[in-house]
């Protein structure tokens, strides 16, 4: 890899990292959602705030799975290993999808009316989005030619 493309996703992954603690809509942080949540949806009758205030193990909570993908687009950076960036931004990104995906089934109308107070000052969204996103495209970037 070139590498400006290392030092990119190696800012990368420390932006992640640090959204995985910081709300992502409204209240809810990543440390709320329960992996549980994430493959079988949200339990019918779950509002808004009950989601907030779920009580989730650290290592069954969508963080871990943000943490796991800010390690591997840091063993990307330093390690240069294009296959682990990969999988770090489609980690990254599948959870944040899957959990807007399972929000907007469960809270949708509730979001739609009030987006200008759920998404205001939302840095673990920007934050673990944007540095997702900028990830996926310094990976692709072309790699470099070998002058031999």
């Amino acid at each position: 890899m070139r590498t400006f493309v290392h030092l990119v996703l190696f800012v990368c992954a420390i932006a992640v990292a640090i959204g995985a603690f910081l709300p992502i809509v409204g209240g809810i942080q990543p440390s709320d959602v329960a992996l549980v949540d994430l493959r079988d949806g949200f339990p019918t009758g779950f509002t808004f705030e009950q989601v907030e205030t779920q009580a989730v193990v650290f290592y069954r909570s969508m963080t871990a799975l943000l943490l796991l993908s800010a390690v591997l687009l840091l063993a990307a950076a330093l390690v240069g290993s294009r296959g682990a960036g990969w999988l770090g931004v489609i980690v990254g990104i599948g959870t944040t999808a899957v959990f807007l995906w399972r929000l907007n089934d469960r809270a949708g109308d509730f979001v739609r009316d009030n987006y200008d107070n759920l998404f205001s000052g939302r840095w673990g969204l920007y934050l673990a989005g944007g540095g997702l996103i900028v990830a996926l495209l310094a990976l692709l970037v072309p790699k470099e030619r070998s002058t031999a």
